[in-house]
């Protein structure tokens, strides 16, 4: 019997010295108290483990049991008695075994769990590791810093629910355990408080960084990707709380305000293998972004936030967090972009943000990215609130910066949608110029005529793809519409009528030419279309498309023929504004020789 050999094996190591154990014992220690367990001895087990006779045992070999004493846990039903019995020898032996060979059985333990079980074995061991790691006395900061990274490893192999039903259902258990998870930490974070206001001794300064770690990481995953607007019908949110005492262990530690206002954090191990620096440099900027969402965007911590810096300045400071996001696919990731972006400028005022903010390279290169989300994304209300913060992000500048936003976009876009919503702002922008009291240089005469140069002209002359471009050029005949009734030629305060030479040989003589060449194609091809489509079979005969070289759903011959009319519909709706245009130009010239004369 299971018990019998157990007690044998205890007797022959009572009246031996803790020095004169050997292998063997340990082995057969192990077999013996594990077939106790798997043969539902549980009690009895627990029974010698208390015994004070074999407390010397115990302290040795008790932690060769922790493997298949977890896997009995699991094994037994939550009600069943062997269950109960399991859990008091996890925590005898917490309480009696040497720390540094339990420390190691316990991380054995979570190291090698997966799939389903992973949040049931880390919640199951929190406490007899934190038992374990308050005893340790030597390499105390290593061996909480080893625990958190295991831990933390574990969980990011898991899925974070998103939805409000799966963090309802939590099925695989990562929000509860998450929150035990700080919970194990706060012992840790305490003493590293109490320290901090004695001294700052080199030790103390090691779990400091160990704790710094572990909250840069939970920054990454699982907040990052988690949902963390407030859900209805969800009294205590788990990754809203989870947040909140991951900033509070930030504040506690003295670090959260310095990581709010640095890029990068300095503090890094140097490494020599370029490829694993990219990778802790990418970890760090992910960590750092979602604190700043955290922050600005749910107002977490923002009671330890000095109220001193202008909205202009925490603009700067988010725009490498913005730019970190928005680089990202993610939806979660995505949306946490446009909020933080969104945020930031909704502190400012109209037309207050400076120009020379334009020479940060962020403020270059975040609206670029923000043009790739409304022209590339997917989701759909992400796209539409891009273009809303894009606009945001104009209204924000002065006059000169929003000048400048205006010529980088044209050229950096290459997307006709975008630049045809550009060149409308700048028709707004003139006619705000023209209307108000106060001039400004900007959108009037000649650094007018020089924007005027990059949006009053075809890309590729006479073949550019009029189609494609259809947003921008419609854009540009309306601009052009605008300048030429609104701006007399006598005033000439947009210039539009000393470069209208320059403009009709760039802009209108080649959309001309393009019109007639387009419409011309066109036709050519419906005409092409109908005589296959009376020598097919069936007006069903159906062709497969190509584009980028992902194959496209198959368009039967009428399809095709709606499509091409639709073409013609929009180069006819070019060309009648177009006509209106010349024959605008042609009054208002006529008119100025009649006076002349």
């Amino acid at each position: 019997m299971a018990v019998d050999e157990l007690q044998a094996i205890i007797q022959r190591c009572q009246i031996l010295e803790e020095a004169d154990f050997k292998g063997e014992d340990f082995n057969l220690f192990q077999i013996a108290g594990q077939k106790c367990l798997e043969d539902g001895y549980a009690a009895q087990l627990l029974e010698v483990i208390q015994n004070e006779k074999n407390k010397v045992i115990i302290k040795n070999m008790g932690w060769n049991l922790i493997s298949p004493l977890v896997r009995c846990i699991f094994m037994y039903k939550l009600e069943d008695d062997k269950r109960e019995h399991c859990l008091k020898i996890l925590d005898q032996l917490a309480q009696l075994c040497n720390p540094k060979e339990l420390f190691l059985g316990l991380l054995e333990q979570i190291e090698q769990t997966s799939g389903e079980q992973v949040c049931q074995t880390v919640m199951l061991l929190l406490q007899p590791l934190q038992t374990v790691l308050l005893k340790l006395q030597n390499k105390k900061a290593y061996s909480v810093g080893l625990s958190l990274a295991m831990i933390m490893n574990q969980l990011t192999a898991l899925p974070v629910p998103y939805t409000k039903q799966q963090i309802q259902e939590d099925k695989l258990g990562l929000c509860q355990c998450c929150n035990a998870v700080v919970d194990f930490a706060k012992p840790f974070v305490n003493e590293v408080v109490k320290n901090m206001e004695k001294s700052s001794e080199y030790n103390d300064m090691e779990l400091k960084e160990e704790l710094l770690k572990f909250c840069m990481k939970s920054l990454k995953y699982p907040l990052l990707t988690a949902q963390l607007e407030q859900l209805e019908g969800i009294e205590e949110h788990p990754f809203r709380r989870f947040a909140t005492e991951i900033l509070d262990i930030l504040w506690d530690i003295r670090e959260l305000i310095p990581l709010v206002f640095l890029h990068r954090k300095g503090k890094s191990p140097h490494w020599e293998n370029q490829e694993f620096a990219d990778i802790e440099q990418k970890n760090s900027a992910d960590s750092l972004a979602c604190l700043s969402y955290l922050m600005f965007v749910q107002h977490f911590g923002i009671d330890y936030f000095p109220v001193v810096f202008s909205p202009s300045y925490l603009l700067q400071c988010n725009m490498t967090h913005i730019e970190v996001l928005l680089k990202r696919t993610e939806e979660s990731m995505l949306s946490k972009g446009l909020d933080l972006f969104e945020s930031s400028l909704l502190r400012m005022e109209d037309n207050s943000l400076l120009h020379q903010y334009l020479e940060f390279r962020d403020f270059i290169d975040v609206p670029q990215d923000l043009v790739k989300v409304m022209t590339l994304c997917p989701i759909e209300h992400l796209r539409k609130k891009s273009l809303n913060i894009l606009q945001l992000f104009i209204d924000k500048f002065d006059a000169e910066g929003k000048y400048t936003l205006f010529r980088c976009l044209l050229k950096t876009s290459n997307h006709a949608g975008v630049e045809g919503y550009v060149i409308k702002n700048i028709k707004d922008q003139i006619h705000l110029s023209l209307t108000k009291a106060c001039d400004n240089i900007w959108f009037t005469g000649h650094h007018l005529v020089s924007l005027l140069d990059l949006v009053l002209l075809l890309p590729e002359g006479a073949e550019t793809d009029l189609l494609q471009n259809s947003d921008r050029i419609m854009a540009s005949l309306n601009l052009l519409r605008y300048l030429v009734i609104k701006d007399c030629e006598s005033d000439n305060q947009t210039g539009v009528w000393t470069t209208l030479a320059k403009i009709e040989q760039n802009f209108l003589k080649p959309l001309h030419v393009g019109l007639n060449m387009s419409k011309a194609h066109y036709e050519a091809e419906i005409k092409n279309k109908k005589e296959n489509r009376r020598e097919a079979h069936s007006s069903n005969t159906v062709c497969s498309l190509t584009v980028s070289g992902e194959k496209m759903p198959a368009m039967t011959t009428d399809m095709q023929l709606q499509v091409l009319h639709s073409a013609l519909f929009t180069f006819d709706l070019i060309e009648s504004v177009l006509a209106r245009v010349e024959e605008l130009i042609e009054v208002k010239t006529k008119a100025v020789m009649d006076e002349n004369s």
